[in-house]
């Protein structure tokens, strides 16, 4: 069961994920980040990592997020991977302050 990315990354991008994933299945676009289901090897070290709880495994992931299985899949494939720890973009903070975290 590979981890998902859903919207609560969407405007923010924080990539804490993406530094303690062990292997490089993380993509990213402007606006946030995906995960590749093929090379994800579901260690679940990147779902405590996010600030904004936008990652769950897909087994745990909430009946209104399953759309995101598919635009992870979609978007890793259109996008290049990212290692490492990025900047987040700008107004992150208030986003995450906006959903509560």
């Amino acid at each position: 069961m590979p981890a998902i990315v859903t919207d609560n990354c969407h405007t923010c991008r924080f990539t804490e994920c993406v530094a303690v994933c062990p292997v490089e299945c993380f993509h990213a676009d402007d606006t946030m980040v995906y995960v590749d289901r093929d090379t994800c090897i579901d260690c679940c070290a990147c779902v405590p990592a996010c600030p904004v709880q936008a990652i769950y495994m897909e087994g745990e992931l909430p009946g209104d997020k399953l759309e995101w299985i598919a635009i992870n899949q979609q978007k890793a494939a259109q996008h290049p991977v990212i290692t490492g720890k990025h900047d987040s973009l700008p107004g992150a903070e208030e986003r995450r302050s906006a959903l509560g975290y």
